[in-house]
């Protein structure tokens, strides 16, 4: 009976740690997702008025044979799987990679695979997708534009050079600490911007044609950053979720344990 009650009180003490753990990897999410909602909200504006300048420039019949704005056959798709390189995270990581299944599954046409973080690279390597790059790329809680711009000017110089004609991004698109959503976007071709109420008209010096050779890379390249932002908030809200519940899992299986302790201590007294 002794025996018994020291094996559930070792229980109970290695309970209080793990609970101790999730706890302050709950609160250390918290914290980063309040950092990864404000870069959001600093960043909207400015992919706002790019999507503004591009839809202005893309009225033009100059635009509509740009090689980023121009329809082609679809040879061969690139999609781009945005994960995480660590795990504790709930199902972001999962729903990630079974969306990047479905749409594999869908494809008609060849497609190769650009796995973001440690996660989604081991599972392209499990499933055998054809790579565009065998090197793991990190994505860091802190992104810079810096970190992920080689990797974007990648894409757009591959798609230019017809090495594929498609380039679809995955990632989990943050809503609020409880809803993300994961969500698949065409970012190549560009697509024309839905023109609003609210767009300006404005007057360029230079031809539509040269304008656009800037505008556009600039345009496409903070559009996935955006998304690699937007996939950043997803992540830590997940964690912080997933700790959550594991914190208050723990806390009652430790009520539940000290119950059996408790009934084990005084049948030990009552035997004696």
């Amino acid at each position: 009976m002794a025996g018994q009650s020291r094996k559930v009180m070792m229980r109970i003490n290695a309970t209080k740690k793990t609970s101790q753990i999730t706890k302050a990897m709950n609160m250390v999410s918290a914290s980063r997702l309040r950092q990864a909602e404000k870069r959001i909200k600093e960043y909207l504006p400015f992919i706002s008025k790019a999507k503004e300048i591009i839809s202005n420039l893309s009225t033009s019949d100059e635009s509509m044979n740009h090689p980023l704005l121009a329809k082609r056959e679809i040879k061969k798709v690139c999609f781009v799987a945005v994960a995480c390189d660590r795990g504790l995270a709930g199902a972001f990581n999962s729903n990630i990679c079974k969306e990047l299944t479905r749409l594999v599954n869908l494809c008609e046409s060849d497609y190769c695979v650009l796995p973001i973080g440690l996660k989604a690279h081991k599972y392209a390597e499990k499933m055998n997708y054809p790579l565009v790059t065998d090197k793991v790329i990190n994505i860091k809680d802190d992104i810079e534009f810096s970190m992920v711009a080689d990797v974007i000017k990648k894409l757009v110089t591959n798609y230019l050079d017809y090495s594929f004609d498609k380039v679809v991004v995955i990632y989990n698109h943050y809503v609020n600490t409880l809803i993300q959503n994961v969500v698949s976007e065409t970012v190549l071709p560009v697509s024309k911007p839905k023109e609003t109420k609210e767009n300006k008209i404005y007057e360029f010096d230079g031809g539509v044609k040269e304008i656009l050779d800037t505008a556009l890379p600039i345009y496409i390249e903070n559009t996935i950053y955006g998304y690699f932002l937007d996939s950043k908030a997803s992540e830590h809200a997940s964690r912080m979720n997933s700790m959550k519940n594991a914190t208050d899992n723990a806390t009652e299986v430790i009520s539940t344990l000290e119950l059996l302790y408790n009934r084990a201590r005084q049948a030990a007294i009552t035997l004696e």
